[in-house]
């Protein structure tokens, strides 16, 4: 008997297209719902129902049930006879101990810090003014420097978003010219680990806000490179540490005011010789209409510490005020790009 061919699914029309971006926030609560009650921590290698764990998450069973066949209809949940549910390998990525921080991310992502800042949306935009701190009282940074519980899970939060990114920086950028690389905010040292994995005579110097740093020597000792690393306090508004060949800002720029940066870059600026080299790692925004996540982080950054990203003749004219030339922008097997620059 002939298979049967079914038709290709036709795109839904414009305004079901639209419907179903701005029901997008429902799932990213569902999720976050999820993460909350540690259901995939709590099912684990089983199955288990909604009346069996209500108990221990402190919720009503039936309407935890409508949680659980939701996640399933999402692909995170599996359901099982008896109203039982297990863990697909979607769900087994948001357990607190699997790789790429999905756990964390979920929680920053989807949790009240940034979820109460895009509420304000609209502020943002009409002011030009950081939604977060309406919210919160204070800008992000300072935010998380006085809520380190939050903070440790921010930290998590960017090697989940930018872990895949790492590798591919090491790879498509030749760091073999430089013998020590300082890393200029560099929170936990996930960029710096994975060049110097990658570029084993390299030495690398972390360097960023003592609350930010203090996890750094976990990351890089399971990376193998903690023997290669100092690690440096401060911030970058006062100084940067001088001595290195290369200068890495990664995820630095997009985060501050056009003031900020340049405040930022004039220290690099001052510590590097005159054969230094300044790499700048954003999603470097492609001109016109060509899809990009850095067109959607743009907004984020609009709406929560108050940077933006840029295009590459942004970062030309961003960069010659610092007193630094543009030679070129490496793409990356990633969304970012490695923006290449040298003092003038």
């Amino acid at each position: 008997m002939a298979d049967t061919v079914r038709p290709a699914a036709e795109a839904p029309p414009p305004h079901m297209q639209l419907i179903q971006m701005a029901a997008g926030n429902w799932v990213s609560r569902i999720v976050w719902v999820a993460a909350k009650l540690d259901l995939a921590d709590r099912i684990g290698g089983g199955a288990k129902s909604a009346a069996e764990l209500a108990p221990e998450t402190g919720t009503h069973a039936p309407s935890l049930h409508r949680i659980m066949r939701t996640l399933a209809s999402l692909g995170v949940l599996t359901e099982r006879d008896g109203g039982k549910f297990a863990l697909t390998p979607l769900g087994e990525a948001l357990r607190k101990d699997a790789p790429g921080c999905g756990y964390a991310s979920v929680l920053t992502i989807g949790g009240p810090l940034f979820w109460r800042a895009w509420e304000e949306v609209l502020y943002s935009v009409e002011t030009g003014k950081t939604a977060f701190e309406k919210v919160h009282g204070m800008p992000a940074f300072d935010y998380l420097a006085k809520h380190p519980d939050e903070a440790s899970l921010f930290s998590q939060t960017m090697v989940g978003l930018h872990g895949p990114e790492t590798p591919a920086v090491a790879a498509a950028y030749d760091f073999s010219r430089f013998k020590t690389i300082v890393d200029v905010g560099g929170a936990t040292g996930n960029m710096l680990a994975a060049i110097l994995s990658r570029y084993p005579n390299l030495r690398g110097v972390l360097y960023d806000l003592p609350h930010v740093v203090r996890e750094a020597p976990a990351l890089l000792k399971s990376q193998g490179v903690a023997d290669r690393v100092t690690i440096e306090s401060g911030s970058f508004f006062d100084k940067v540490p001088s001595g290195g060949d290369a200068y890495i800002l990664s995820h630095v720029i997009h985060d501050w005011s056009e003031k900020q940066c340049l405040d930022i870059l004039g220290h690099c600026r001052r510590a590097m010789g005159p054969q230094g080299r300044l790499l700048i790692v954003e999603m470097v925004l492609p001109p016109g209409d060509t899809p990009h996540p850095g067109k959607l982080l743009d907004i984020t950054m609009l709406v929560m510490p108050g940077g933006e990203e840029r295009t590459p003749d942004e970062y030309a004219a961003l960069l010659a005020k610092a007193g630094f030339r543009l030679e070129r922008v490496v793409p990356t097997a990633s969304p970012v790009s490695v923006v290449d620059a040298v003092p003038v």
